[in-house]
């Protein structure tokens, strides 16, 4: 027969505390075998504790609640251990967001905003395939990656040679609200026969004059290059109110597996007027 404990030696086999396993039984996550209906008391069977030893170790992940009662559902050891290597993967990438914020911040701190070479410009009107969606913020990079892909697709399975350099145009809802209409396009050679399918569709892109400056690098502090652009044309030039922010990819991730060597030109639309 295999032996019982009461909740504080539990506590002391697993080094969880006895307020943590009160919470993992009221949740149903790690349940006692038994209650003393007398008195409330609970005991836990020592074949419990490797389970017990689990689930800390995962909360010491930060692996949330339902991927791990997931893990301790898991009918066999190959899906218990799909689950956590989706975890560790998860993790990753987190480790690695993390990473690239402390860089971008040290940077913030010590290096000093490079001087932007500033060009004034006319982008003339051209014919584009396009995708149009309203896209949060924080799914951008994703949705870049879906929408660049079906348009770089489309023109490839055409045969269609692509007319110009990449890029999107941005709301200024999507800066303000965190949420916003966002254009990807990808231009044409004038009078290019295409039938685009349905999500996609062949845009009018208009004549638009810019001041124009080129980031360099991965986007963790484009913030900067959009600061620095924007205080320049606060200062030398008059924005044009509610025109969305064109960027062209001029080197990116359809050029170059290394973000170091990103090269994305910022166009913040700007009226005719005299340039101060």
């Amino acid at each position: 027969m295999t032996a019982t404990v009461a909740i504080g030696e539990f506590a002391r086999l697993t080094h969880l505390s006895v307020k943590t396993l009160r919470y993992y039984h009221e949740i149903e996550l790690l349940e006692p075998v038994a209650v003393i209906a007398e008195t409330g008391y609970r005991r836990y069977s020592v074949d419990q504790v490797e389970q017990a030893h689990l689930i800390r170790r995962l909360r010491g992940l930060d692996m949330p609640l339902p991927s791990i009662r997931a893990v301790l559902a898991a009918p066999d050891p190959a899906a218990r251990d799909a689950t956590l290597r989706d975890h560790l993967a998860a993790m990753e990438a987190e480790l690695a967001r993390t990473r690239d914020v402390v860089t971008s911040l040290r940077a913030l701190l010590t290096v000093p905003v490079p001087m932007l070479r500033v060009e004034y410009r006319i982008e003339p009107s051209c014919t584009a395939l396009t995708r149009t969606d309203r896209v949060a913020r924080e799914a951008i990079g994703a949705w870049c990656d879906l929408a660049f892909g079906q348009l770089f697709e489309v023109v490839a399975a055409a045969g269609v040679t692509q007319g110009g350099i990449a890029g999107a145009t941005y709301s200024t809802e999507f800066f303000t609200d965190d949420a916003g209409e966002v254009t990807a396009y990808l231009p044409l050679p004038a009078g290019t026969p295409l039938d685009p399918p349905p999500h996609l569709e062949l845009t009018e892109m208009p004549a638009r004059r810019y001041a124009v400056a080129v980031h360099t690098g991965a986007f963790d502090d484009f913030d900067r290059t959009y600061g620095a652009l924007g205080s320049h044309v606060a200062e030398h030039a008059a924005a044009l109110p509610d025109e969305p922010i064109r960027e062209r990819y001029l080197v990116g991730p359809q050029h170059t597996d290394n973000p170091a060597e990103y090269r994305t030109e910022v166009c913040w639309p700007i009226t005719e007027g005299e340039i101060r």
